[in-house]
């Protein structure tokens, strides 16, 4: 038949349209804000759990077994820990607030220090792991607060994680957009994707810290 296609012919290419384009980039930008802001909502529901069983062993207090003697877990580590995890809440908003000013050192280095502190805060809560005065499944208090040392470990690492792939992307980005104004200005899909992600990151450091507070409150203070 003279209408059949051979593997002679050639076809013509499919293109995307300028529009197109566009929208599969802003698509892409929502996602990862939608993303960052799921990922803080399974978080939240994984220490509401934990706050839950934390609210209700108190208030029933078997045997009185909840906090036998009134122990606590070693304060001074709690403090270094809250305190680390807090300065590099801090870091990284204030690091995005330098970024958005233009001054892409500053985030660098609010953000590698942030890494640091971060890394340090899990250090101490695994070293105090390891000098508890109480067995794992004690009391309740015991039993909470290893489930939360746990959790807060998972956080921490998660959090420095995705700050640092930020920073890792960003040394291989800024050469490219030089002439193109910079991380802040450039208007290259790369770029844009870059800087929503790094918002979501900022989001999600916030939740550690009010998170962090949160919870030292009730296993130090309370």
């Amino acid at each position: 038949m003279t209408d059949r296609l051979t593997s002679t012919e050639s076809f013509p290419m499919l293109r995307e349209t300028p529009e197109e384009i566009a929208y599969e980039l802003r698509a892409h930008e929502g996602a990862l804000w939608t993303g960052s802001r799921m990922v803080i909502g399974i978080w939240a529901f994984a220490f509401a759990a934990l706050g839950f069983a934390y609210f209700y062993l108190r208030s029933a207090n078997n045997a009185s077994l909840w906090r036998p003697a009134h122990i606590t877990a070693p304060t001074g580590a709690g403090a270094a820990v809250f305190a680390f995890s807090l300065a590099s809440a801090f870091l990284v908003a204030y690091g995005l607030w330098r970024f958005r000013s233009g001054s892409e050192l500053d985030w660098q280095v609010t953000g590698w220090t942030g890494v640091l502190c971060t890394l340090t805060a899990v250090a101490l809560q695994i070293w105090q792991l390891t000098v508890l005065p109480f067995f794992p499944g004690s009391s309740g208090y015991a039993s909470c607060f290893i489930g939360w040392a746990g959790m807060n470990i998972a956080l921490l690492l998660s959090g420095a994680y995705w700050l640092e792939t930020l920073l890792a992307r960003q040394l291989r980005l800024r050469r490219a957009v030089v002439e193109d104004g910079g991380m802040v200005r450039s208007s290259l899909p790369a770029v844009r994707l870059f800087r929503a992600n790094l918002e979501g990151c900022t989001y999600y450091w916030v939740f550690i810290a009010c998170v962090a507070f949160f919870y030292w409150v009730l296993f130090y203070v309370a």
